[in-house]
C-alpha cells in the first residue's frame, strides 16, 4: 500500500495553501533542490562540456522516458523525452499520417487541448489540399470514427472538465477502421493507471510538469508503439534523432527506434528536476493513487454542492468517467477563484466559465479536501469574491 504521508513529506508546500492545482503545475519535490543544485555545481560546474559524458547527460532522455514508461504501460525503450508537448503532437501526428498515406482526415473533439488542434492545422496546411481536421464533440467521436480517417487524435482526459475518454474501446473501433491513434496524456500520466500497451495505442505524448511535477517547462515525452517504432518517420528531423549525431552527416539517417524522436538538445536541469520527481513515483502505486483520488473528488464534490448550490458540477459524477479533477461552472468563476486564492486554496480558472480543481493524492489528504471545502462555502455564501480586484483579469488564469 502507498504510503500517503510520506509521499505528501517529499514536497515543498507552502503554509497555509491548499494546492488543487496540480493538474496544472506539479509542486516541488524537496529533493530538486539538492538534486539541482548538484547539477549545477558538480556537473555543469566542474565537468564543463566533459558532462555530456561523464555525468550521463546525454543518455537522460531514453533513461527517464522508461521511468515514465513504467506509469503509462509503455513498452520498455519506447519512451523518449524532450521538446514540448506541442512539437511532440506535431512529430506524432506527422508520423501517423505517414503510416496511413491513403487517408487524409485527422479527427479530434473540441474538448481536446486548443494547441494540440493549433499544431494538427498547421501541419495540416503545410501538407497542401484535401487534408482536413474534423473536431466534433466528445460524444460524437465513435460514431465518427470511420474507414475515411487517417488518425484519431484525443486527449484522453478533457482539461476543462475531466471527463474521460475509453482509451481501448476508441483505438480498437479505430484499428478496426484501420485507423492509428495519438493519445495526449497530458491529464492522465500520473494522474490515473494508463496501458498503452494493454490498448495497443500506436502514439502517445505528453508532459511532466503537470501531475509528475517535474518543474514548470518540464520536457515533454513521446510513445511509439513498437511496430511501428521503426518505420515511422520523424517529421521533424533533430540531429538528436540521427543515426550517428557526432558523425555529422549531412543527409538525415533516422536513429533505430524511438530514438529517432529526440530532436533538440536534452534539457539537462529540467531533466535533472524530474529524476527527483520520479524518486517520489516510485514510492506510489498507481492503483493506489487512482483508488484515493477517486475518494478525494467524490468528498470535494459532496462538499462544494451541499455548502454552494450556485456552483454547478461541470464534471461526470462518475469517476469511471472522470480523471482527477473536478469542475465547476459559474459566472463569476475567475473572480471566485481569485478570491480563492487569496484565501490560500490554489485551483484554477478556465473559460468562459470553469473553476478547476486538481486532486493528486501524493501531497493532498482528506483534510486538505475538507478544509478546502469550508473555504469555498465561506467565499460563496458571504460573496467574497464581489470585490473589484478578484475581477482583474491577469496574464495566466
Amino acid at each position: 500500500m502507498t504510503d500517503f504521508a510520506a509521499t505528501k513529506a517529499m514536497f515543498h508546500l507552502p503554509e497555509g495553501v491548499i494546492y488543487l492545482d496540480g493538474n496544472s503545475l506539479g509542486p516541488l519535490p524537496l529533493a530538486a533542490r539538492d538534486r539541482i543544485g548538484s547539477a549545477m555545481q558538480d556537473e555543469w560546474g566542474e565537468m564543463l562540456i566533459t558532462g555530456w559524458n561523464k555525468a550521463g547527460w546525454m543518455a537522460k532522455p531514453m533513461a527517464l522516458g522508461d521511468r515514465v514508461g513504467q506509469l503509462i504501460g509503455a513498452e520498455p525503450g519506447h519512451v523518449v523525452m524532450g521538446d514540448t508537448l506541442s512539437i511532440k503532437v506535431y512529430q506524432a501526428v506527422a508520423s501517423a499520417l505517414e503510416l496511413n498515406p491513403a487517408r487524409k482526415v485527422v479527427l479530434s473533439d473540441n474538448g481536446n487541448f486548443p494547441t494540440d488542434l493549433y499544431m494538427v492545422e498547421g501541419l495540416l496546411k503545410s501538407l497542401g489540399d484535401g487534408y482536413e481536421l474534423r473536431v466534433v464533440d466528445p460524444e460524437a467521436v465513435a460514431d465518427n470514427i470511420t474507414e475515411e480517417i487517417a488518425v484519431l487524435m484525443l486527449t484522453e482526459v478533457d482539461y476543462r472538465t475531466g471527463r474521460k475518454h475509453d482509451m481501448k474501446a476508441l483505438t480498437e473501433l479505430s484499428h478496426a477502421n484501420g485507423v492509428l491513434t495519438v493519445w495526449d496524456l497530458a491529464h492522465s500520466a500520473g494522474a490515473l493507471p494508463v496501458d498503452l500497451a494493454g490498448c495497443r495505442a500506436d502514439f502517445a505524448v505528453g508532459c511532466t510538469y503537470k501531475y509528475l511535477n517535474g518543474g514548470p517547462g518540464a520536457p515533454a515525452f513521446i510513445y511509439v508503439a513498437p511496430r511501428h517504432a521503426d518505420a515511422a518517420r520523424p517529421a521533424l528531423s533533430g540531429w538528436l534523432g540521427h543515426d550517428a549525431p557526432f558523425a555529422f552527416d549531412l543527409n538525415y539517417r533516422p536513429g533505430k527506434g524511438i530514438e529517432r524522436m529526440r530532436v533538440g538538445t536534452p534539457p539537462v536541469l529540467q531533466l535533472t528536476a524530474l529524476e527527483a520527481a520520479m524518486d517520489v513515483w516510485d514510492m506510489a502505486d498507481m492503483a493506489d493513487v487512482r483508488a484515493q483520488s477517486i475518494a478525494l473528488c467524490d468528498q470535494f464534490i459532496e462538499g462544494v454542492e451541499a455548502a454552494c448550490p450556485e456552483l454547478t458540477l461541470a464534471s461526470p459524477r462518475d469517476s469511471a468517467v472522470r480523471g482527477s479533477q473536478i469542475s465547476f461552472r459559474f459566472e463569476d468563476g475567475y473572480a471566485a477563484m481569485q478570491a480563492l486564492i487569496a484565501r490560500g486554496v490554489i485551483g484554477d480558472f478556465r473559460a468562459p466559465d470553469i473553476m478547476r480543481f486538481g486532486f493528486t493524492p501524493l501531497y493532498i489528504d482528506q483534510t486538505d479536501v475538507a478544509r478546502a471545502v469550508e473555504i469555498i462555502a465561506d467565499v460563496m455564501q458571504n460573496r467574497l469574491w464581489d470585490r473589484p480586484e478578484y475581477k482583474v483579469r491577469a496574464a495566466v488564469t
